[in-house]
């Protein structure tokens, strides 16, 4: 009878020891979701960037974003770059802190208002945090 509860408990510590291992190696992920449009008209005291501004190249995913747009003609929908990645979150700060965010009060779109070639566009960002495991 001891025999078989050493293998139990042997078995159950090495479960315990792998599982804790591997919560250690696997940091959770999160996704940011970058989203632009071709607008008609800037709202008034929305700051419009050129779309070669080096901080709006330093975020990844700025750039696809703004050239789907302009390709697909997004007047209507909004063209999506979706970004999963450790710290993902973050590129949706880096928009709202680091760029001339226009956050609307009157129906406009919020976001970064960026002249690319003859067209204005809207680039925004939302993020949310998505967690490998689930708590227990």
């Amino acid at each position: 009878m001891a025999l078989p509860l050493l293998a139990v408990g042997t078995a159950a510590a090495a479960g315990y020891i792998l599982r804790s291992e591997r919560s250690r190696n696997c940091t959770a992920r999160s996704k940011a979701n970058l989203g632009a449009r071709i607008v008609a008209e800037v709202p008034e005291g929305a700051t419009v960037i050129d779309a070669s501004t080096r901080r709006l190249a330093e975020i990844p995913g700025a750039r696809t974003a703004l050239e789907r747009a302009i390709h697909s003609n997004a007047r209507d929908e909004w063209e999506h770059v979706t970004l999963e990645r450790d710290g993902a979150w973050s590129i949706v700060d880096a928009i709202r802190d680091s760029l001339p965010y226009y956050n609307a009060d009157q129906g406009e779109y919020n976001g970064v208002y960026v002249q690319y070639d003859d067209r204005v566009i809207v680039l925004d960002a939302i993020g949310w945090a998505r967690l490998e495991e689930p708590i227990q």
